[in-house]
Formats: structure tokens, sequence, C-alpha cells
């Protein structure tokens, strides 16, 4: 069995509506989806992936979406019965599933927890009525903290997103909402700024004009004021928009940002995993097909629905490993760089660049730990092309 462990991801697809911000793959279903079918189609796939793998322990498990709270708790069940006859989970082993508070329901929160998640994760997204209403999103800020309420009295770990940098948003109201949702969180929260994805409704509204995010000041003002309420709750920004307290961060999130290995299932799930048997650097990048329903078919027929892989290994191995890397507050250790990727970091980035951004602050290089300053953390995009781009 390889010494590495590794994540494993099951996408569920679907969503009772489609939110105007959302770029993910998720698409409302025309009929209920069949539990039975579905779960047969995960545990196909699984297996034929997992045998291109090899054995391993599994570190954690991440059920996304979609609204996976949505899933009938059996398909949760019988998939991590069946996992666990393939490949070992470690102990303390994570396992996260997303709920939206449309669909918090005491009995089902249970049988989810029955089923063995220990980890739930909120998309809350406001705790304002206007700004739900804004979001697309369809509950309410009542059904909000409900749902908290249920998920701190069911599960030993519980988490929620906010969105923030909304259209008119300031940052006096941000510092009133964030101090309500410290109020209700458990030692993690998540929090992002509204981004405009190509391809969403947000995307087509933004580029009529029909609304206006906060100027670049007024963005990098409620980042630093986020930063600096959450430091006084205890919790540390481990990663550029995830907030914990220590020994709460997301276990699953850090194999993607330490650049570990993730095997993914279900529609359109994205894997970094290396092959059995095979010891030069590298990742074999997978991707499932996109549809629900082709995917089933695919994996009916094929025992897959792969529709795409490529392998990423020398310059294009070490750009996603620094990019990933760089969005954690402890940074990427040249080591660790090293032994995931067979090259040594300084000879993969602009060492003149990397000493300009060390005396302007927002970067910290002491020859062996490679991290953002906060100030850096206000424009990683522009730090990684500078560094990268040589």
């Amino acid at each position: 069995m390889s010494a590495a462990p590794i994540a494993l991801y099951i996408h569920w697809p679907f969503c009772r509506k489609k939110c105007p911000y959302c770029d993910f793959n998720s698409h409302v279903p025309e009929q209920t989806p069949e539990a039975a079918r579905w779960l047969e189609a995960y545990c196909r796939e699984f297996d034929t992936l997992a045998n291109r793998v090899g054995e391993r322990r599994i570190h954690s498990i991440f059920f996304g979406g979609g609204t996976p709270s949505l899933m009938p708790p059996e398909i949760v069940a019988g998939v991590l019965q069946h996992v666990q006859t393939r490949w070992p989970l470690e102990p303390e082993c994570e396992i996260t599933l997303e709920a939206n508070p449309t669909s918090a329901e005491a009995g089902k929160f249970r049988a989810f927890r029955e089923a063995g998640v220990n980890r739930l994760s909120v998309g809350v997204q406001s705790l304002r009525a206007e700004a739900l209403h804004f979001l697309g999103r369809e509950h309410t800020t009542e059904e909000a903290m409900e749902a908290l309420r249920m998920a701190r009295d069911i599960f030993p770990r519980y988490t929620f997103d906010l969105i923030y940098a909304r259209p008119g948003q300031t940052v006096p109201e941000w510092e009133q909402e964030l101090s309500e949702a410290l109020a209700l969180a458990s030692g993690h929260l998540s929090l992002y700024q509204l981004t405009i994805e190509k391809g969403t409704p947000f995307y087509r509204a933004y580029q009529d004009g029909a609304f206006t995010l906060p100027d670049e000041d007024t963005a990098a003002m409620l980042y630093t004021h986020t930063e600096q309420m959450l430091a006084e709750a205890g919790m540390v920004p481990y990663e550029i928009s995830n907030y914990a307290a220590p020994g709460q961060e997301s276990r699953h999130n850090l194999v993607y940002w330490r650049y570990g290995e993730y095997l993914g299932i279900g529609p359109g799930a994205h894997s970094r995993v290396c092959l059995a048997g095979d010891t030069t650097p590298h990742r074999l990048a997978m991707m499932t097909t996109h549809h629900p329903e082709r995917w089933l078919q695919q994996v009916a027929q094929r025992r897959h629905g792969l529709q795409d892989e490529s392998r990423v290994e020398g310059r294009a191995l070490a750009e996603e490993c620094l990019m990933m890397g760089l969005r954690l507050q402890e940074g990427l250790d040249a080591a660790h760089f090293q032994a995931i990727t067979g090259q040594v970091l300084e000879r993969c980035i602009a060492m003149p660049t990397l000493e300009v951004l060390c005396t302007e602050g927002l970067v910290h290089w002491n020859g062996q730990m490679l991290r953002l300053a906060p100030a850096g953390r206000l424009v990683l995009n522009s730090i990684l092309d500078a560094l990268l781009n040589h």
C-alpha cells in the first residue's frame, strides 16, 4: 500500500435552484433522482478509479455539489460503506457534507450523522434578507440560524459560508453581520468576496450595469477588517478565504492546498492522483462528464464517467503546486515542493522579482519557506504572475 493517504470527493450535481453567482456543476433536476441508480454509479466509478490508483488509506471524504443535503441519506451511507470495503479510513477521518438551510431537516441531519458524516458545511451566504434575495438564495435568515443550531446539536464539527463585498456593502455593515456570524460559529468560517464568474447570470447582469461591486479600496478594507475581527475571535486565516481556531481547519481542503492527492467521483468531479507503480514526479489530472444523465449512462456502459485526463508534470506541476501552496498562511515549504515536483523551488520562480516583492513587504522568503505577507494576500494573482513569468 502507498504511504501517501488520499482524499476522496463525491459530487452531487443537483440543486433546487441555480444561484446567479454560481459557476459550479449544478443542475435543477426534472424529476427526483433515483437513489439506487446513483448509489450504484458512485460505487462503480470509485472501484474503477481506485483500481488505477492502487490501494490507499483515506485521509478525508467530502460530499460536495450542488446541494448534497438533498441526497437521500441512504446514498451517503451506501457510499461510505462501500468505500471502506476497498480502502481503510485513517483514524479521525474527516467526513464533510455540504448543506443548504432550505434542506435542513433535523431527521435528515441525524440520518447523515448516523451514516458517518462528522462535519457539516452550511451554505448560509448572508445573514441579511436583502442580500439573500440578491444572491438568489431560497432560505431566510431564520432558517439559516435554525440550520446552524441543528448542526451544532448533531455534528461534532460544523462550518458555514458567507459572501461579502456585495453591492453597496459598507465596512460597518459587514462588521455587524460578521459579529452576528461569529456568535453562531464553532471554530471555522469560510468568507468569500463576491466574484463575477463568466457564464453566470451575474456576469451578464454586471456587464449590463445592473449592479456594481465595491471598489478596490473598499474591498481591501473589508478584507482587512475581516482578518482583524476573526483574529480577535481566535480564528486565523489559514487560507485566504478560510478562518479557523487551532485544530479546526478543514482537513480535506488542506489536501488540495498542500497539493496532496485527491480522487473525485460523480459528474464533473476532478482528481489529482499518482498512478500505482509510477515513481516519476507527476499528477494525473482527471475530469468526469459534467451532465448528470450522460455521466450515469457512461458509468453504466464503461464503469466510469471519465471525459478527460492528462498528465501534469514538469513546469505545469511546479506551477500548480506553487499556486496552491501560496494560498495558505503557512506558505510553501521548499523541501515539500521538491519532494512533490522533483524540482528546486528557486529555479522555478523569478528570484530577482521575489527579492523585490520581499522588499515591498508582500512576500516572506527565508530560503526554505515562501509565504505571503498579509498585504500580499490582497494581490495573490498579481504575485503569482510576477513570480512565474520569467
